[in-house]
């Protein structure tokens, strides 16, 4: 892996010639095939349908990946806890919940 790292920083200036709007229709394309997994969530349950919801919303609403990602990780601990579910919850998404919290307090 680290061999191709350090391919990637040798061949990064290659991926400035190209230019902005000739990426746009991969990531229309990729988008696409990212919906087909909305047909999987259980959008009866609350514990998983309003995360999924918020995590979709946010990425959109603040132009960035990472933050619709936090919005779910958040709602997703928020909501377990808040429904006495906790213990469903593995601890990883707890102390990634925390470290969000930290960042965005900060």
């Amino acid at each position: 892996m680290a061999i191709l790292f350090l391919a990637s920083m040798v061949l990064w200036p290659l991926a400035g010639v190209v230019p902005a709007h000739a990426t746009a229709p991969a990531l229309i394309v990729v988008g696409c095939l990212m919906m087909g997994s909305l047909a999987k969530i259980d959008w009866q349950g609350l514990l998983t349908a309003l995360p999924a919801f918020l995590t979709m919303a946010f990425m959109p609403m603040t132009y960035s990946i990472s933050n619709g990602i936090a919005a779910g990780i958040l709602s997703w601990c928020g909501l377990h806890v808040l429904t006495g579910k906790a213990r469903q919850v593995h601890w990883v998404m707890y102390l990634l919940a925390v470290a969000l919290i930290l960042k965005f307090k900060a």
